[in-house]
């Protein structure tokens, strides 16, 4: 789960440049191994989990691939992914938007949701009325300054009969999210569940939240996605279908297993940004665990019609200038016989 000064980067910066987007993605060799570089969108926390599985059970060798996990550029994993230099990254359906609301648009396609539904929501200090959208009526509210963003806050507030304008914003700096609440820094903050909310559990803060996805099935939108370069997918669909195919079985152990894989995480972690979270790590996959597939087939598979409801829901709210249903995703990498 990404920070929320890390997410407030990526939504705040817009429309990215395209650069080298279209150079071709090629893959370099290992002996027999083909080497896949995989950018995450943050230090790995419990989203990547089952990437971390998949290699430390094997199951990229076992499907001939040399899977190497590295951390995001200060330009954004969509960048590089866009560029060539990474195969595949992960990215959200939101800040994918300006990637793609291009008159010519970045080269990358999502191929598999990396939990079903979204997951975020606003959290609050508890007892004192936001445990709702209307709830933040006068209250004071930490953003990322991103159109999208305030946007939403604005619709669920009115679609809870609130008022966004008697809000106050101040600058998202924040890092611990349930401790800023504590210490009455702010009143509520967005943020992932999965890692923060649980950390408001783990840390002992008594705290109220509510999710997007609640309030409108538009705003159920597919956060993290897994994104892939599109000249590769061109060039390289069956070592993207095995890439896959392999990210799903890890998946699944992550699922059956939490505890195991969240240890296999913690083991797979090189950036050290988990030292001293450990309590977190296990708390945040149990919760995860039962979310990755939810009530999907299949692990990885995306909604189309949920995917083009937020679509529609950015046009309609005059937030990208291309209608951008129908785009940007593509479920042929996966295996869901």
């Amino acid at each position: 789960m990404m920070s929320g000064h890390k997410m407030g980067r990526l939504l705040a910066a817009g429309i990215l440049t395209a650069g080298a987007a279209g150079v071709l993605c090629g893959c370099a060799y290992a002996g027999d191994l083909t080497k896949i570089t995989f950018c995450l969108d943050w230090t790995p926390n419990t989203n990547h989990t089952g990437l971390y599985a998949a290699q430390a059970l094997g199951y990229y060798e076992d499907a001939g691939l040399e899977v190497e996990i590295v951390q995001p550029p200060e330009n954004g994993a969509v960048l590089m992914c866009a560029a060539g230099q990474a195969e595949f990254a992960v990215d959200a359906q939101d800040t994918m938007a300006a990637a793609l609301d291009r008159d010519e648009p970045l080269g990358i396609t999502a191929v598999a949701g990396l939990i079903q539904h979204n997951t975020s929501g606003i959290l609050s200090r508890a007892g004192e009325g936001m445990d709702r959208p209307k709830g933040m009526d006068g209250k004071t509210y930490s953003t990322w300054e991103s159109p999208i963003e305030l946007k939403m806050i604005e619709y669920v507030m009115e679609q809870d009969g609130g008022d966004f304008s008697t809000v106050t914003l101040i600058p998202n700096d924040i890092t611990d999210e349930p401790a800023a609440l504590a210490a009455h820094q702010t009143d509520c903050v967005w943020v992932f569940y999965g890692w923060s909310g649980i950390n408001a559990e783990v840390e002992d803060i008594d705290c109220d939240y509510w999710a997007f996805g609640d309030i409108s099935p538009a705003l159920d939108y597919y956060t993290p996605v897994i994104v892939a370069n599109d000249s590769f997918l061109e060039e390289s669909p069956g070592i993207a279908k095995a890439f896959l195919e392999a990210t799903a079985k890890g998946y699944a152990y992550a699922i059956e297993h939490p505890e195991e894989a969240a240890g296999l995480l913690i083991e797979g972690d090189t950036t050290g940004s988990l030292e001293g979270s450990e309590d977190l790590v296990y708390a945040s996959q149990k919760w995860l665990s039962d979310r990755y597939m939810d009530d999907a087939e299949s692990w990885g598979i995306i909604d189309e019609d949920r995917w083009n409801a937020f679509y529609k829901w950015l046009a309609d709210n005059d937030l990208t200038k291309h209608d951008l249903t129908g785009k940007g995703f593509s479920n042929d990498y996966l295996d869901l016989k």
